[in-house]
């Protein structure tokens, strides 16, 4: 009987953590590099020579600024200028 209580608390343990695991997992929102996507001045960071850090973009849909955006979504932005692209391009 001992041994039945201790798994069943082993158990118990374990799920909770497994559980904070998950809720942690939740807490973090998951994003990705989006390159081509941003409007000007709307990039997340660097956009290739001539730029320092987010909102230098200097054209709309520029293909080597980035913007983070929902894991998954990225190539599915439609931009006049084509879709989202996971790598940069130059």
């Amino acid at each position: 009987m001992n041994h039945r209580h201790a798994a069943s608390f082993a158990f118990a343990v374990a799920a909770l953590v497994a559980g904070a695991t998950h809720a942690d997992d939740a807490a973090q929102p998951k994003v990705e590099k989006c390159w081509g996507v941003a409007k000007a001045g709307q990039n997340d960071c660097a956009a290739g020579p001539g730029t320092t850090c987010a909102g230098t973009a200097k054209a709309d849909y520029q293909k080597n600024a980035w913007k983070n955006v929902p894991t998954g979504t990225c190539t599915s932005i439609q931009t006049p200028k084509g879709h989202g692209s996971l790598t940069k391009e130059a």
